[in-house]
């Protein structure tokens, strides 16, 4: 329920705090004082767009402040959880939303930060707000439905569970429908494109690492002519065959003998002599073996044509497929696993499509027996509502549900339910929604609401001025008809009647007021004898008698009687 409400420089409000107490709370005033800014400041709190013209006159922002109890179990709470929002230890819920000149507005609900769609979430089921020609719940036929599904039982709220299971595992199905189902023509296409991709890259006979080898081949083959020409000339420097010609052999040979001479000398370079002779038989072989490769490089034109042919090939299949072979072989097995699920697809398809099949059958058998367990609840929520309308001063009305089918079942069944009523002996049954008084519209909404009170989510409701195009005697059953419903749920009252007044629990006073040449309002929690002066106003206007006040006094003292039967 809603504890605490606090608004800063919101409107024609500077400053103000109203702490709510369960049960029945009336707010009354004079026209103008300000009635429809806390209706405002509330309707912020629950997620509506902020507009910067809510801002108090000279400030710079404005500031709405509310603090809910919340139930120990409650949808809220899971939503808060969801969210990562800690509950505090007390279950209070403190939301505050910031509006700037800049027309810059800040949600907070706990502290933490939240968007506007996270809060309309959050407070969604903390309450709801009922205001003159405002019922939308009760005016949209989609919500029909749900107003019998509330007051369902068990049975109802079987076949609903399991007519959505089945809804959800048919969306399912048709969801892998639309990954199997190809148009003929282009089912045929893709299957040939992916037939003639997948031998194109197995005709290649593709190896990995072959890219490397195809490489080397190539730049040797493409260069043996120079490879050959240059071997043969190292060779003839190292050890010429042209006796003319002193090789680098020959020479380091000659070197050899000096060293041999002097080592003969000095035993210490005998050493160094070894290590030379080693050098040179080194030499010996390696020139040998570089004559020999120089004798096997070979130009090949042919073998030439068949490497560059080949790197084309890869080339070509790299620019359609991957980067690399290793690319191109996955993306082979990729689309190998394609192929072989489009022509399977047909085989799945007709299986899938028989699951649908049975699952519907399901559906619309569930959707059958909910239609009839739907106009069980329907007759007794007829016969209920137009006792209420009777106790509401609405003798000679006629209401009456009428239960249409949709083309196709639905998550929630397979009826197209809408109200009907005819308030005049005579006139046709309507539409709900076609219904022009305010007043009956206001008296058909608390009927329901007397109904679903016991069954009803949300704890706290806020009537606003919904007793308008009343008075009298309608005006108090009206006003014990509420005070009923505040059994179960915390009320918020904005009302001119004194009989609706005269039965809150709690009473705030919205008084307008000009403090400084500015005009200011004010929410006063109104004492007792402040209540009887209040209520003098409202049944008399300006000026206040004793007999005003008396009559005042007593329709207190007559609603603490009601009250006593609702306890």
């Amino acid at each position: 329920m809603l504890l605490e409400l606090n608004i800063e420089n919101f409107a024609i409000i500077n400053n103000a705090n109203i702490r709510f107490s369960n049960g029945f709370n009336v707010l009354t005033g004079e026209t103008g004082a300000g009635k429809s800014i806390i209706i405002d400041a509330v309707s912020l709190i629950l997620g509506e767009r902020a507009n910067k013209e809510f801002i108090r006159t000279g400030s710079e922002s404005s500031v709405v402040q509310a603090v809910f109890l919340l139930d120990k179990s409650t949808e809220t709470s899971e939503i808060l959880k969801e969210y990562g929002i800690e509950i505090e230890n007390d279950n209070t819920l403190l939301i505050t939303r910031e509006i700037y000149t800049s027309g810059r507005s800040i949600s907070r609900v706990n502290g933490r930060t939240v968007t506007l769609n996270m809060l309309k979430r959050i407070t969604s089921n903390l309450i709801d707000i009922h205001g003159q020609h405002q019922h939308q719940s009760l005016l949209n036929t989609d919500n029909h439905v749900d107003f019998i599904d509330l007051l369902g039982k068990k049975n109802t709220f079987i076949l609903k569970d399991k007519i959505l299971k089945d809804y959800n595992k048919i969306i399912s199905f048709k969801n892998k429908l639309k990954d199997y189902e190809y148009d003929e023509k282009e089912r045929e296409r893709k299957i040939d494109l992916l037939k003639f991709q997948i031998d194109e890259i197995n005709n290649a006979s593709l190896k990995i690492g072959e890219e490397e080898e195809l490489e080397h081949d190539y730049k040797l083959l493409g260069n043996a002519e120079k490879i050959k020409k240059d071997l043969f000339n190292v060779t003839e420097v190292m050890n010429s065959s042209d006796y003319n010609n002193t090789s680098v052999l020959d020479q380091l040979n000659s070197i050899s003998s000096v060293l041999s001479k002097i080592a003969n000398l000095d035993i210490n370079l005998q050493s160094y002599k070894d290590s030379f002779d080693a050098t040179i038989f080194q030499l010996h072989d390696i020139i040998r073996d570089l004559r020999d490769y120089g004798d096997n490089v070979e130009y090949d034109s042919e073998r030439l044509r068949i490497i560059e042919d080949r790197i084309d090939l890869i080339n070509n299949l790299k620019r359609k497929y991957g980067n690399t072979i290793e690319e191109i072989l996955q993306y082979r097995d990729e689309i190998t696993s394609e192929l072989e699920f489009i022509i399977n697809s047909e085989k799945e398809i007709n299986t899938i499509k028989d699951k649908i099949f049975e699952i519907e059958k399901s559906i619309y058998s569930n959707c059958n027996n909910l239609t009839i367990e739907r106009k069980k609840i329907a007759l007794q929520i007829e016969k209920d509502i137009t006792k209420e309308l009777e106790d509401l001063n609405m003798p000679n009305v006629s209401f009456k549900i009428k239960f249409d089918c949709y083309d196709k079942y639905t998550k929630n069944g397979i009826d197209k339910i809408e109200f009907m009523i005819s308030t005049n002996i005579g006139e046709p049954l309507k539409p709900l929604s076609r219904i022009v008084s305010g007043g009956e519209m206001s008296r058909i909404m608390l009927a329901f609401k007397t109904i679903l009170a016991h069954v009803d989510n949300i704890s706290t409701l806020i009537f606003d001025e919904i007793d308008t195009g009343i008075s009298g005697r309608t005006a108090q059953i009206i006003s014990e008809k509420i005070d009923q419903i505040s059994v179960t749920h915390q009320i918020l009252c904005i009302t001119h009647l004194p009989q609706i007044a005269a039965m809150g629990d709690t009473h705030f006073l919205i008084d307008k007021q000009i403090i400084d040449s500015k005009t200011s309002t004010k929410i006063i929690k109104l004492s007792q004898e402040n209540r009887i002066v209040e209520l003098s106003r409202l049944l008399g206007g300006v000026d206040l008698t004793d007999t005003t006040k008396q009559h005042a006094k007593e329709m207190l003292d007559m609603s603490k009687n009601i009250k006593q039967k609702w306890l």
